[in-house]
């Protein structure tokens, strides 16, 4: 079985790779997975989330950790961390 994410990346992250994108990843991934199998995607997706690269993710509009568990029809987006002023 699989599950299949909607994708999406805000700020610097869109600009490297797209507005958003779909994922199938297998059952009980999570969102470490997902981002895993976007840098094995190589290029700017390998660049853009590599690890050690500070970037927050939020599942369904709400922010998660790395071991979040997906499910199918889920939006996970990606972005970098925010300050405000």
């Amino acid at each position: 079985m699989t599950v299949t994410v909607r994708l999406k990346f805000f700020a610097s992250l869109r600009e490297k790779l797209g507005e958003g994108d779909t994922l199938a990843l297998p059952d009980g991934s999570t969102v470490a997975a997902a981002r895993e199998a976007l840098r094995s995607r190589g290029g700017v997706h390998a660049e853009a989330l590599a690890p050690g690269r500070a970037v927050r993710s939020a599942l369904n509009q709400k922010m998660c950790a790395e071991t979040a568990a997906l499910a199918d029809g889920d939006e996970l987006a990606f972005f970098p961390p925010v300050t405000g002023g």
